[in-house]
């Protein structure tokens, strides 16, 4: 059974600027108190799992015992079918420690260029997001979304962050560091139909479940 949860305090159990920002975008029709792991001087847990649902388990665990507060985190990352799924849960440390993801990008691209992924055919990829919800009493939940692309080159736009400026959606024309957040999230309260980035389905499945939204 999911879990049910009321507008009130929430941690968002992440220290990434754009992650942060996207998920508080996400919760702000629902009247939570948002507070970050980083405002309330939470460390960041170390990542040992081996797929995005355990990594997001393991922070929004980490935070909510820390808190004593509900917690959200999310782990996600760009799967590439030509590099057999890679950098998948290692998105962020192929950026380095700097998180430099215009060194991660050249870092893909070189990657396909040596697997000869030329045409877009060869290039697809596919953003995965988990997120998972935690009680302080050790209760958890996941939901996961993801988004089927190709990767694009050179790197078009300045919005979003991470690898948004080389994908681009299925079925559209303008990466997603082209689109605004409000149009890269596509969803909103009452229109859950439209959901597009990867986080924005996530979030979509853990309204519907856990904050009753379309049910």
């Amino acid at each position: 059974m999911a879990i049910k949860l009321a507008p009130g305090p929430i941690v968002v159990a992440s220290h990434n600027a754009g992650k942060l920002r996207e998920i508080v975008d996400l919760l702000a029709p629902f009247g939570f108190k948002v507070k970050s792991a980083a405002e309330l001087g939470l460390p960041e847990p170390d990542e040992t799992g081996i797929t995005f649902a355990e990594n997001a388990v393991l922070k929004a665990r980490a935070a909510a015992e820390a808190s004593g507060f509900p917690a959200l985190a999310d782990d996600s990352g760009l799967a590439v079918m030509a590099l057999n799924g890679d950098p998948g849960i290692y998105s962020a440390r192929w950026a380095g420690k700097e998180r430099d993801f215009n060194v991660a990008m050249q870092k893909v691209e070189a990657k396909l260029q040596a697997a000869g992924a030329v045409s877009a055919p060869q290039r697809g990829a596919r953003f995965v997001s988990v997120l998972a919800l935690a009680l302080p009493d050790g209760t958890v939940d996941t939901f996961t979304g993801r988004v089927d692309g190709t990767l694009v080159w050179p790197p078009r736009g300045d919005q979003g962050f991470g690898y948004d400026p080389i994908f681009l959606p299925d079925g559209h024309s303008r990466t997603f560091g082209e689109m605004s957040a409000e149009e890269k999230h596509g969803w909103r309260p009452g229109s859950e139909a439209s959901a597009l980035s990867h986080r924005a389905r996530a979030f979509r499945l853990f309204a519907r479940q856990c904050l009753g939204v379309g049910a």
